[in-house]
């Protein structure tokens, strides 16, 4: 039985429009995301199975694939629901997401300081990655993480809240090798209720890490 299953989008293929091409959200939703969702079950199995056969020759391939898929399943299902057709601007008190534009102030200096480090972030990955705003829970802050691939170079504990997917199957059928203009045009579309939303329940998780017995 799948443990993992693919999410709805929570708007049609077009919703995105102009800044995401609906072509482009098929592909990346019902291909790519799917295959990040079949490459996690499908790892889980193979880690049964290498149990029930005490066979461990191949656990360290098998754990990074587990990481990678089950960390793209994740990223992308934030990815869909950061974004809305009618979003973008900057998260204000006006509109009730005040807590959430304090956070970032505190945190970056300002939304133009916060913009210009994730903007950059996302942008300039080697090769696949993303960009990310995730709350630190040891700080108490919110901080920008530059993700490779999935799942490496982030601070473990760290929940993400806005995610910018930087691989080039997220745009290269629209705006070809110049990842910066998609990165640019991603402000356009943030849902910045979904974002509060997020903050609000990291925040109110606390720090659960067990950092001294």
């Amino acid at each position: 039985m799948a443990i993992y299953t693919l999410p709805e989008l929570p708007y049609d293929y077009a919703a995105l429009e102009p800044v995401i091409s609906p072509e482009i959200i098929e592909l990346h939703h019902d291909k790519h995301h799917a295959a990040y969702v079949k490459g996690a079950n499908d790892t889980l199995e193979q880690l049964a199975e290498a149990r029930d056969k005490d066979a461990w020759g191949a656990v360290n391939g098998l754990e990074k694939n587990l990481a990678f898929h089950l960390s793209g399943h994740i990223l992308h299902s934030i990815y869909w629901h950061n974004m809305t057709g009618d979003g973008g601007g900057e998260p204000l008190e006006k509109d009730g997401v005040g807590e959430l534009a304090d956070a970032i102030a505190e945190s970056f200096g300002s939304f133009a300081k916060f913009k210009a480090q994730l903007t950059k972030a996302a942008a300039t990955t080697q090769g696949s990655g993303w960009g990310v705003l995730a709350y630190e829970p040891v700080s108490g802050r919110l901080v920008v993480e530059q993700v490779y691939d999935h799942q490496g170079n982030v601070g473990q504990g760290s929940t993400p809240i806005l995610v910018f997917d930087a691989w080039e199957h997220a745009f290269y059928l629209q705006y070809k090798n110049q990842k910066v203009d998609f990165i640019e045009a991603m402000w356009r579309v943030v849902n910045w209720q979904d974002v509060a939303k997020r903050y609000a329940t990291a925040k109110d998780a606390g720090n659960t890490l067990l950092l001294v017995p």
